[in-house]
């Protein structure tokens, strides 16, 4: 495992624009804000960390997701900028997991989560030593900081009910109440907490808090819960603690303890960030830790529209069979995203370009495609396919070319790339041809099949239409052509015959059965939640079709994942759980261009 990300079009590496969180970095980096700073070679506290060398890390930035559920599209977006300016300004980012709530967390979500920040090109090895971390290893040392700032006089246990502790926080108009408990000695808070941590203590019964100000005019400096009592089991500690700290606590202590420089966030911890501030001083001054702390820094987080980013909810889509799981190709998890088709790079590529502000905006899902589609047009091997197939008969095929003669036929791997080779494929005297191709009376401006019109087979030979076959019901079953000689693409002559027109096709002889799923997007409105609008009132009934369709015989070669262009459909890639060779199964990425935008 690597600390380099996949790579980027060197255009886009030679692109990237400033933003406040590379100006940050770099004044930092100028001005030495942290070049004292040492590293044993593990996280620790101050007295741990003071054995160690110089780090040889000149930054270190941290990932650090709560196991509750899959990452998703914003996840990405944090994943590219910590991993990404970590390894630009030579250091390391850190691969953290939050676990210190153990009732919604599982291993089914840490194993997901490091499986998509390889996939995405990512990894946490630096100077030969994993960082690979996670919240519950440092709950001893979390135990120790809330003694300290007991023992300081900066935090006690309260016992009030948690209606209580409501009522008297106060509002933005009006300052908040000091608790009974606020008085307390720090023997009898130091006691207190103790049998909390030894399960004396039910549920909600007491919760230790930070003592700070229950008039600051900042409501999460109103002496804020740290500890909370939940008799569960920890999917990594077990039955181990019955206390554990809350994430605006834990966070800043595990930030501490891994030596991290720069604490990258998005907006909605920016309230947060005086507490955080507040209690590494404390710390400091009660020696656990040195000077200068981690500094954390907002971002806007992304916002996408036709997307939820939301885990409960997305947890409810699934929980609720309104998708296939978390994987499902319509979801903005980032395992759905990859089975969908989506690249690495294509998300890369996104998050550079929509870059990092402190302000909220909304991104329009037409971005995401565009980049994907930049990414994918260089890559993706071109293939003939018909999706909703009627049949085309040549009558005078036999006459011409001889009976049961088939015709070798050759198309580009990629038109701009000829060292990647030719397709080889061939023509007979039925093809399928997109139902949509022909026409008997045609609307202006249609210039592909109808009775007395001549068009291009593509990579094969111009036709004539000469009519159509239908059943008795009068729907169109096939249709009929005869053949122009002479007029084989690449060969002398070719364009003799002038055509407007020019269609796809695939031989009825060797065509390739396959299942195409046909993915829009799951919501039909651009804020499927807007204004507390339930999401699931706007799904999106078409965002899945299934179909049957075929295709040229060398796809039946292509690997799970791999990805193609279906001429004039758009970009495919096979279904990396239920594509095989015997039941080849493709997943409509995107279209060639943007078909919502009004």
């Amino acid at each position: 495992m690597t600390n380099s990300p996949a790579t980027i079009p060197p255009s886009h590496e030679a692109a990237r624009p400033s933003n406040f969180l590379r100006q940050i970095i770099e004044h930092d980096l100028s001005v030495g804000t942290y070049a004292t700073r040492k590293w044993v070679g593990t996280p620790g506290d101050a007295t741990h960390q003071n054995t160690g060398s110089a780090d040889p890390a000149k930054v270190r930035l941290r990932f650090p997701p709560e196991p509750n559920g899959y990452l998703h599209i914003g996840h990405a977006k944090s994943i590219c900028i910590n991993f990404g300016l970590a390894k630009e300004y030579g250091g390391v980012c850190h691969m953290r997991f939050d676990d210190t709530n153990p009732e919604k967390e599982d291993t089914e979500y840490v194993n997901s989560i490091l499986d998509a920040v390889k996939w995405l090109g990512f990894g946490w090895e630096f100077n030969n030593t994993q960082h690979l971390y996670q919240a519950s290893d440092y709950f001893e040392y979390m135990y120790s900081a809330a003694t300290a700032l007991i023992k300081a006089g900066c935090a006690y246990v309260d016992e009030q009910t948690p209606e209580q502790m409501r009522l008297n926080r106060g509002d933005f108009g009006s300052p908040g109440i000091n608790s009974p408990f606020r008085s307390q000695s720090a023997d009898q808070n130091l006691k207190r907490f103790n049998e909390m941590r030894s399960g004396l203590l039910p549920d909600a019964s007491a919760v230790l808090r930070a003592k700070i100000d229950m008039a600051h005019p900042n409501i999460n400096m109103r002496d804020p819960v740290i500890y909370r009592i939940r008799h569960v089991t920890h999917h990594h500690t077990g039955n181990k603690w019955c206390i554990y700290p809350m994430y605006t606590f834990a966070h800043p202590i595990e930030d501490a303890l891994e030596q991290i420089t720069h604490s990258i966030c998005t907006l909605e911890f920016e309230d947060q960030r005086p507490f955080y501030d507040w209690l590494l001083q404390r710390l400091i001054e009660a020696g656990m830790f040195q000077s200068p702390p981690p500094r954390q820094y907002e971002f806007a987080r992304l916002n996408l529209t036709y997307v939820l980013t939301s885990k409960r909810k997305l947890k409810q889509l699934v929980d609720e069979k309104r998708v296939n799981g978390w994987d499902d190709p319509r979801m903005p998890t980032i395992a759905g995203l990859r089975r969908r088709g989506y690249t690495p790079e294509s998300l890369q590529l996104f998050a550079e370009r929509i870059g990092v502000t402190k302000s909220d905006s909304w991104i329009d899902y037409s971005t995401l495609e565009i980049a994907l589609r930049d990414d994918l047009d260089p890559k993706a091997a071109r293939a003939s396919v018909v999706l909703d197939p009627l049949k085309l008969r040549i009558t005078n095929w036999d006459s011409l070319m001889g009976e049961g003669h088939l015709e070798p036929c050759k198309a580009p791997v990629h038109p701009h790339q000829p060292e990647r080779g030719l397709r080889n494929f061939k023509m007979g005297s039925e093809v399928w041809i997109e139902r949509a191709d022909y026409q008997d009376t045609p609307v202006k401006g249609f210039f592909r099949l109808f009775p007395g019109n001549k068009v291009r087979l593509k990579y094969g030979f111009v036709i004539e239409c000469t009519g159509c076959v239908k059943n008795s019901d009068g729907e169109i079953t096939e249709v009929l052509a005869t053949l122009i000689p002479n007029t084989k693409s690449g060969t002398p002559g070719s364009d003799s015959v002038k055509v407007k027109g020019v269609i796809t096709w695939v031989g009825v002889h060797e065509a390739l059965s396959i299942e195409v799923r046909l993915y829009e997007r799951l919501f039909t409105e651009a804020h499927p939640d807007a204004g507390g609008r339930d999401p699931l009132s706007c799904l999106n009934p078409n965002s899945l079709r299934i179909i049957k369709g075929f295709s040229e015989p060398d796809l039946i070669k292509s690997g799970s994942d791999e990805k193609f262009q279906f001429e004039r459909h758009g970009y495919f890639a096979a279904d990396r759980v239920d594509h095989c060779v015997n039941s080849p199964v493709f997943n409509k990425i995107t279209g060639l261009k943007d078909q919502w935008n009004n």
